[in-house]
């Protein structure tokens, strides 16, 4: 079968055409942004960060796509607490490349960037602050204050390079098994001491009620035998005589036959 000529250089027009199309074309995704080496002028490009679309580019250039979207990851470390002693941490560390840095990042960073900077910033900070911990204060009462510190540290060493670092947090502390447990006793010791404590304290508080309830009731009682002299006593007993007097019930009242001369009232059943 033979191919007319005009044909071959149609073909390879053809060819040239979509192989032009498809390297100066570049789409970026969602969450992510664009780096342009121009290969035949000044290289990265420090100046413009490509935001996601479609851009198009001269054929010889190239386009670094980076992920610009908050990322995190995982790190398991090996440290020592103030006494020397091994403790292991797991951590996650949130971060994103600065937008409007991007190309200065890919410049003197490169694309590996996580491994050249935040991961050696990281450990480097988690050594420096546990170093000031003991194996307690890092199982129990200081772990919201190391986790802040760590961030803390790491932002520091990071600053500068072009990356947003947006936290630090410090998901498990792993200490040698007989330390663990011995912090876990003189914890519940702690604890219980602090219940026998309480009980004591809530024990002398009833005490004290009881005392001051006891005192309130014999001076009570002191003023009140104070003031019942016989004659006031003579006179109630002639009030309550002279109303049960007028009572219809039957009944039969003595006077004076009491020691003390009072009524004495006595039903007439």
């Amino acid at each position: 079968m033979n191919i007319p000529k005009f044909i071959v250089p149609i073909v390879a027009v053809v060819f040239i055409v979509i192989y032009i199309l498809a390297t100066s074309t570049k789409t970026i995704d969602s969450g992510k942004a664009g780096v342009l080496y121009r290969k035949f002028s000044n290289g990265v490009d420090t100046t413009h960060t490509y935001s996601e679309g479609f851009h198009i580019i001269a054929p010889w250039n190239t386009m670094f796509i980076y992920e610009v979207r908050q990322q995190e990851i995982f790190e398991k470390m090996a440290v020592l607490s103030s006494n020397g002693l091994d403790i292991k941490l797991d951590a996650s560390i949130w971060f994103q490349p600065d937008f409007s840095k991007l190309g200065n990042l890919h410049q003197e960073k490169g694309e590996n960037y996580i491994e050249r900077i935040i991961m050696p910033a990281v450990r480097s900070a988690t050594r420096s602050v546990v170093g000031r911990y003991t194996p307690e204060q890092i199982y129990s009462s200081k772990r919201d204050a190391i986790q802040q510190e760590i961030f803390e540290e790491t932002k520091k060493i990071v600053a500068g390079q072009y990356i947003q670092l947006n936290s630090v947090l410090v998901r498990d502390v792993t200490l040698p098994t007989t330390i663990k447990e011995a912090i876990e006793r003189k914890l519940r010791q702690e604890q219980e001491s602090l219940e026998y404590e309480f009980r004591l304290e809530k024990a002398e508080k009833e005490a004290e009620r009881q005392r001051i309830e006891a005192e309130g009731k014999a001076t009570a009682n002191k003023l009140l035998n104070a003031s019942l002299s016989s004659n006031i006593l003579k006179e109630k007993g002639i009030e309550a005589t002279l109303k049960l007097a007028e009572s219809q019930n039957s009944k039969v009242i003595v006077i004076g036959s009491g020691g003390d001369g009072m009524p004495i009232i006595l039903n007439g059943n």
